[in-house]
């Protein structure tokens, strides 16, 4: 079982003969270090790189590459050796980036030598670093462990080997660079931006992020493809380039609320299109096809398949299908969207051609004038809905088959797959949090997929202006609504995740929570009752940011295994009702620190909120709503897509009224977390 680490994260190594396989989105060069104790390293002969390639132990790649296999035999590793560091950095001089900001995250694995995994790591949140250690393998009482260790240096190599103790460290940079730069002709290309024909993958990175950072998103760096304005019908289908996901794979989705922006690296510079693959579908060998589909008669379509997208397993393959669905409706309705609107302007034109001959404007010819415009203008729309019509058939035939295939992860509640139900194993590549739908496509839903783990913490909008219609306007409604939308969201979130690795704090300091959070509190999926008061909403963020604060000074220590015994390691989401009710000042800012620090090490936000009931804080909270992502308890269309800006009604995934699944789900949950060792 392959373990997808985070940050900080480590895992033991069953065997001392390993491979590290590296995949970036354009050439790196990858070395490695042998340090002692405490990662000092001695000397230049403990340092393995392009022009000094093998040490007792470990070997490198001879060149700058998109992708590296590094050999490691830990049993040949001198036993002054405590720790092996992977570093990877960005060649210098030449025209490639010059930070990993600017390309898809890199993508590290262990794997054994029959190639299966034992442990990967996507480098996510990098932006001005060009070096950074990737990976580390220590020695900890006679077993080998893996940590991800993630951390960058934006003053490159040199910076990189400095913290590490190394005499001469900026001399060896330059003769690592050297090195790089006499094989750079040899070096080996970041793979094809162009994919083959048919390949419904939709790339989603996430450095965040994640239909995120989302299955709709705002514009986030790179410049979209313009659709077509060709009245005849919708632009051809067309593929992003892959320059190396998580993005996506964010996002997929990492939905960009308002004018909030979702943190994706760019997939190249120069303002190139996004990445938003999976970086599990950069390495080694492409992915398998998808499945054939079943021979039709010439001029058929050909009938719709779930997992009919490239991928590694099922889930990544529907996972991109229903990128692939998000993308399609969203060029089809531009397509129509802008021969409608080129329609409309050339009967403007052709009308006032009419009106700007006196002779014209009255009279037999005149009129015939405006009916031939007019039956012009039918005529083009007319062919652009047809066209519509065909595509989005065609989707919607697709989403009835995809639709009942997914997995809980991205199901609806009231999908037959819950009621089979059981605590998985590992953590899956997204999360659904509800629907997106165009008005010109009513019958359509695609689901909002949100990568994991979350890199922006949620917001939950219980004011009035959430209601799209108009018809909540009870503000006790709308809040009860906002925190059942809440619950539905941590329930899905503890479903998913493996028992013990996913943890929920509520902080209800008026107690008018009671009602909706019953399913979490009866269920025993909550550690500890609902905090109410100051009192208790001050112990619970204060514990937190303590936890924040210690995980952060361990991995800046390059000592996450130092944390205090019986630290909780797993993710920590916290819900907080009706802000800010019950916060003062220092609530406040504790509060914020979470939401910009606490994603990175595993302590998320949901907070449950209407912004006008904290107007008094002036700008000073803006910088807070900007960070969450913007969900509504009811339909809202303030999510934009990252194509061509569509404004797309967001619905939120709700247990259907009357239905038991909510509470056998999180009965299962809390039994597996009760059988967890702690």
């Amino acid at each position: 079982m392959t373990a997808e680490l985070t940050r900080g994260q480590n895992h033991p190594l069953p065997r001392a003969r390993l491979e590290i396989r590296v995949s970036a989105g354009t050439p790196v060069v990858a070395g490695a270090t042998l340090g002692d104790e405490n990662g000092e390293v001695h000397g230049v002969e403990g340092v393995a790189h392009p022009g000094a390639p093998t040490l007792p132990g470990v070997e490198v790649s001879r060149q700058a590459a998109a992708d590296h296999r590094l050999a490691v035999d830990l049993d040949a590793v001198p036993d002054a050796v405590h720790r092996v560091s992977v570093l990877l950095a960005l060649p210098i001089g030449g025209r490639g980036p010059a930070r990993f900001g600017a390309v898809a995250a890199p993508f590290v694995a262990v794997t054994g030598l029959d190639g299966d995994e034992v442990a990967s790591y996507t480098l996510t949140g990098l932006e001005a670093e060009s070096a950074v250690v990737a990976l580390e393998l220590y020695r900890r009482q006679g077993a080998w462990k893996v940590r991800a260790v993630g951390q960058g240096y934006a003053g490159g190599l040199a910076e990189l080997l400095t913290d590490q103790n190394l005499p001469g460290a900026h001399r060896l940079a330059d003769d690592i660079q050297d090195a790089v730069a006499r094989g750079l002709a040899r070096s080996v290309p970041a793979p094809s931006s162009r994919t083959p024909d048919g390949d419904r993958s939709r790339p989603a990175t996430a450095s965040a992020h994640d239909p995120g950072t989302a299955a709709a998103h705002g514009a986030t760096g790179g410049v979209p493809p313009t659709p077509q304005t060709d009245p005849q019908g919708p632009p051809a289908r067309q593929t992003p380039a892959t320059p190396g996901q998580h993005a996506a794979p964010q996002p997929y989705p990492a939905a960009t609320a308002d004018s909030s922006v979702t943190r994706q690296p760019s997939a190249a510079t120069g303002g190139g299109p996004i990445d938003y693959s999976h970086p599990r579908r950069q390495h080694g060998a492409p992915p398998p096809p998808p499945p054939a589909t079943p021979p039709t008669a010439p001029g058929e379509p050909a009938p719709p398949v779930a997992g009919d997208a490239t991928g590694w397993s099922m889930e990544e393959r529907l996972y991109n299908q229903v990128w692939g669905m998000f993308e399609d409706l969203a060029r089809t309705t531009a397509a129509y969207r802008s021969a409608v609107d080129f329609a409309d302007s050339r009967m403007e034109k052709e009308l006032d051609q009419v009106l700007s001959d006196p002779r014209s404007r009255i009279g037999g010819q005149g009129d015939a004038a405006r009916e031939a415009a007019r039956a012009r203008y039918e005529q083009l729309v007319a062919q652009a809905a047809e066209a519509l019509e065909r595509d989005v058939t065609q989707l919607e035939a697709e989403a009835e088959v995809v639709e009942p295939a997914l997995p809980a992860a991205y199901a609806r509640w009231d999908s037959p797959v819950w009621h089979a139900y059981r605590v998985p194993m590992e953590i899956p590549m997204a999360v659904r949090l509800g629907d997106l739908h165009l008005s010109e496509a009513d019958r359509i839903r695609i689901p909002l997929l949100v990568r994991l783990p979350l890199e922006r913490g949620l917001w939950i909008d219980s004011g009035r202006a959430a209601s799209l219609d108009g018809a909540y306007t009870d503000p006790h409604e709308t809040r009860r609504l906002g925190l059942e939308t809440a619950v539905a969201h941590a329930a899905r979130l503890l479903a998913v995740y493996p028992a013990g690795e996913f943890t929920v704090h509520v902080v209800d300091p008026a107690g008018s929570g009671t009602q909706p959070l019953a399913p979490l509190v009866h269920s025993g999926a909550l550690d500890a009752p609902p905090a109410l008061g100051a009192a208790g909403t001050a112990e619970v963020l204060t514990r937190l940011t303590q936890r924040v604060d210690l995980v952060q000074m361990a991995l800046r220590g390059g000592a996450p295994d130092a944390l205090p015994p019986g630290l909780d390691t797993s993710q920590q989401l916290l819900i907080v009702n009706d802000f800010p009710h019950g916060f003062d000042d220092r609530a406040v800012n504790q509060l914020r620190y979470l939401a910009d620090e606490g994603p990175a090490v595993g302590v998320h936000l949901m907070l449950v909120a209407d912004r006008e009931d904290s107007a008094g804080y002036g700008p000073l909270l803006d910088p807070l709503w900007r960070s969450l992502l913007r969900l509504t308890p009811v339909a809202d269309d303030h999510l934009a897509d990252p194509w061509v800006g569509h404004a797309w009604t967001y619905e939120p995934s709700l247990v259907p009224p009357g239905s038991q699944v909510l509470r056998q789900v999180l009965e299962q949950v809390a039994a597996a977390r009760r059988s967890w060792p702690r």
